[in-house]
């Protein structure tokens, strides 16, 4: 959590947040990932100062519960002055002790994005879906709470002025602006309706722009005129070389079996690479996150 200490930007995590969407469908499926269909909705995770902190607290625990379909879990939350935003014991269940920084005693709007958070820590524990080392796996958290519908709320907590700051979680507003914007895609949902700070508005919009540059990148059709040359230029170099797995300096890489030339690329939406004959023009399906996708390789 930062607190009025400086805020990191940009997109400095990224392909550790593709690698977790990445894993979030292979692990879940598509059909469950798009069981999350609909976000959890401000009116239903709002808390006011009049509202009893405790009781306040165990509703919007019980709120995420619901969100993330885990009926048989029980969270119980205190409150106690700690550095980071909150912890979570993670233990056989069915309930799970949820500690929050005391800051939330006063910051109170907040509180839905710090359950948030530590909810996922229980769902990703039960489904047994972690990364290696503290850093990656609260990246994967993080992903996964805003790519299933919870996690605008850790957006929307970030705020940051000349005098003062506050975001929480592990990745830049940026990147949590470009796995929002990765589900508003998949989803069709508009998140921008539900924000109350202006600067988690702004890093949203770059996020939106960084997710729609995944669906512009060659052999897609939608690849723009400098990203076409190149990978015609790649292509040429690639068939008259005829070596296999020649990475180029695009996302995209050739290989040769026998005399077929093929090309691999990560699928925009879930970032599984994807591989298929260059031949013209084409039309790919996800095996992963079943987007159909129009190539001219």
């Amino acid at each position: 959590m930062a607190n009025g200490g400086p805020v990191e930007h940009g997109f400095p995590h990224l392909e550790t947040v593709r690698a977790a969407v990445t894993a979030l469908y292979k692990r879940l499926s598509y059909d469950t990932v798009h069981a999350f269909g609909t976000s959890v909705a401000p009116v239903d995770v709002a808390f006011c100062d009049q509202d009893d902190l405790y009781l306040g607290a165990q509703r919007v625990a019980r709120e995420l519960v619901g969100h993330y379909r885990l009926p048989d879990a029980r969270m119980i939350v205190s409150f106690r002055e700690m550095t980071h935003a909150a912890s979570v014991e993670l233990a056989a269940g069915p309930e799970y002790f949820i500690e929050l920084n005391d800051r939330f005693r006063t910051h109170r709007r907040d509180i839905g994005a710090a359950l948030a958070h530590e909810v996922m820590h229980v769902y990703l524990h039960r489904l047994g879906l972690s990364f290696p080392g503290t850093r990656d796996n609260e990246i994967l958290t993080d992903t996964a709470t805003t790519y299933l519908g919870a996690g605008w709320l850790l957006l929307d907590a970030y705020r940051e002025d000349a005098a003062s700051s506050q975001k929480l979680g592990y990745l830049t507003p940026e990147e949590f602006g470009y796995v929002l914007a990765k589900r508003s895609l998949a989803f069709g949902e508009a998140p921008e309706t539900w924000f109350t700070s202006a600067q988690a508005y702004t890093a949203y919009t770059k996020g939106l722009a960084r997710a729609r540059a995944d669906e512009q990148q060659p052999p897609l059709t939608a690849a723009g005129w400098a990203g076409r040359r190149r990978y015609a230029k790649d292509r040429r170099e690639a068939r008259h070389s005829g070596l296999g797995g020649m990475a180029t300096g695009g996302a995209y890489a050739f290989s040769t079996e026998g005399s077929v030339l093929r090309v691999t690329f990560p699928c925009p939406t879930c970032h599984q690479r994807i591989r298929v004959p260059v031949r013209g023009r084409v039309r790919a399906r996800c095996a992963l996150c079943h987007t159909v996708l129009d190539c001219d390789t």
